[in-house]
């Protein structure tokens, strides 16, 4: 699994020109589910999501989570993550999970990240045609890689 986390101040998903999900203060994370991914990744990436400290703390510096601000959480599902571009200009998404195994570990990675952030987190729709828009708020913007825990 891939994702890429961005501290907001604001962020929200729209459908069909309606409003799906907003979110204020928190995190936007956009998660590409690949073909070898497992409930494994899911756990160890949500234990890190709600315990990376990249909010202030009242000195100004990175020290808090989203979990101990109470922010908010806006999962986005995004097959692009998983883009090749190794060979040609037309990116190969063949890594990407098919829709029959990506929908199922898209709704346990929200599942078990609103256990993990002990609240409810807000979503986009899989394999919708969603417009994202945010307020990135640093900029902090954080890539991680379930291939890569080391």
């Amino acid at each position: 699994m891939k994702v890429v986390i961005q501290r907001v101040t604001h962020a929200s998903v729209t459908i069909d020109s309606r409003c799906k999900s907003a979110i204020q203060k928190g995190l936007l994370i956009l998660l590409g589910i690949g073909e070898e991914d497992t409930n494994e990744d899911i756990e160890w990436l949500c234990k890190k999501i709600v315990n990376l400290r990249i909010f202030d703390d009242e000195k100004g510096v990175m020290n808090r989570s989203v979990q101990e601000t109470e922010g908010d959480i806006l999962v986005i599902s995004q097959f692009t993550l998983l883009a090749s571009t190794k060979k040609g200009n037309r990116p190969s998404y063949i890594k990407a999970a098919r829709p029959e195994m990506a929908v199922p570990l898209y709704n346990t990675f929200c599942n078990e990240l609103s256990l993990a952030l002990g609240k409810a987190v807000f979503t986009g729709e899989f394999g919708a045609d969603m417009k994202v828009e945010l307020l990135n708020d640093g900029p902090v913007t954080i890539l991680m890689d379930t291939k890569n825990k080391e």
